[in-house]
């Protein structure tokens, strides 16, 4: 029997829930504080990509994360006059990757997770870890509505902005790698009438994009704006980030007006730096970091999904394997350090490819887009991402406790 009996994850979006399925099946009961009222429905498309389809497939969602697929059918590039100057489909996304990708709404992927979970899981909406006091025998964990309570280990599984890194760890600033851009999407009226595709313009270092998927209502608007330092535009008020893209997307052309001013009714509106987190160590005593709060890889990478539920697979894996917590956590961060590092390190790539900084450099994009058959033979971003997507060999599960 594992040493670790009961333990308290910080975070009910993607790698809480697929922990606490994990930590279920060693026979560890699982408490998720989540500090919104109720699961996160809706959001941005996210994909899960190589061996983290195998964990989905182990976790029985793999057949529902296929049916909730976003279904997008086309991919083109816009110039100002919203002329498509480059296609790339989905079908083309395959022949690289050997269909080892499938993209859903961050919702659709929670609620497949949260769901099973509820049967065996203590779920505290609505609250937030406060404190932690770390003892020999466990962690005494101060809540903001709830009773304190001691739990065997903590797990902060509470995003990029982590509040438990941050009362274990200290402040995020030394833990971050900014990579120089801003993000932002929300939900706005399809009045193009897209039908399952993604249109996307450039101007040197920024991409807006509107992209239409059945499975949500309206379109979803995204805007990239590249910088040459930090701003701290992120944690300054909604209206002074709508303004900042307003600035950043000034005669832009296309349907750059349009979609900035719909922003401002926008119910989801979303703005973040484009940020890694690179912490030395994922744990401190009885409180260890998953997912993003541990090594958030950045959207540029598409791969925070994939990277929370391997994580958790791993981890949970290793504390059964281990009577110590500290070597279960050893062990968990030596199995997923290299994993995380190949995946953190296409970044870089996909921000190149997303929003190229010179005119000169979209025109090679664009010519790549349209030979995207070849972009596996010619390392293209595709063909990184597919590589570092598979950069894991699971471990065959825990045994369950007899």
């Amino acid at each position: 029997m594992t040493a670790v009996q009961n333990v308290l994850i910080s975070g009910a979006g993607i790698a809480g829930p697929a922990l606490a399925h994990w930590l279920h099946r060693y026979g560890i009961a699982p408490t998720v504080v989540e500090r919104a009222p109720a699961p996160r429905s809706g959001g941005y498309a996210v994909d899960v990509r190589g061996v983290a389809l195998d964990v989905a497939e182990r976790m029985g969602v793999l057949d529902g994360i296929a049916e909730h697929g976003t279904g997008m059918a086309s991919a083109s590039f816009v110039d100002a006059r919203g002329r498509r100057i480059a296609d790339f489909t989905p079908s083309q996304a395959r022949t690289a990757s050997e269909g080892r990708s499938r993209e859903l709404l961050r919702g659709d992927l929670v609620r497949l997770l949260h769901e099973p979970t509820t049967a065996y899981t203590e779920y505290l909406y609505d609250d937030t870890v406060t404190a932690l006091e770390q003892a020999p025998e466990g962690v005494h964990v101060s809540f903001a509505h709830a009773a304190p309570r001691m739990f065997d280990l903590v797990v902060g599984a509470d995003g990029l902005h982590s509040t438990t890194r941050a009362l274990a760890f200290g402040p995020e600033g030394p833990f971050r790698r900014f990579l120089n851009a801003y993000i932002s999407i929300c939900t706005v009226p399809n009045h193009l009438g897209l039908d399952r595709e993604v249109l996307l313009h450039n101007l040197p270092g920024r991409a807006i994009a509107l992209y239409h998927t059945p499975r949500a209502e309206g379109a979803k608007a995204m805007f990239l704006v590249s910088t040459r330092s930090e701003t701290g535009i992120d944690r300054r008020p909604a209206g002074e980030q709508r303004r900042f893209l307003r600035e950043a997307f000034a005669g832009a052309g296309w349907e750059a007006g349009r979609l900035l001013s719909e922003t401002g009714a926008a119910p989801d509106f979303y703005f973040d730096s484009v940020t890694q987190i690179r912490a030395r160590s994922w744990s401190a005593g009885r409180v260890v970091l998953l997912g993003d709060a541990a090594h958030c890889p950045s959207p540029a990478s598409g791969q925070g999904s994939s990277l929370a539920l391997v994580g958790a697979h791993v981890l949970a894996g290793e504390l059964a394997r281990h009577d110590a917590p500290a070597a279960a956590l050893a062990a968990y961060e030596a199995r997923m350090r290299p994993f995380v590092a190949a995946n953190q390190a296409i970044a870089d790539a996909g921000l190149g490819f997303l929003a190229p900084r010179t005119r000169t450099g979209i025109a090679v994009r664009n010519a790549l887009v349209r030979a995207a058959p070849l972009l596996s033979r010619v390392g293209g971003f595709d063909s990184k991402l597919s590589t570092a997507a598979e950069a894991l060999e699971l471990d065959a599960p825990a045994p369950a406790p007899g």
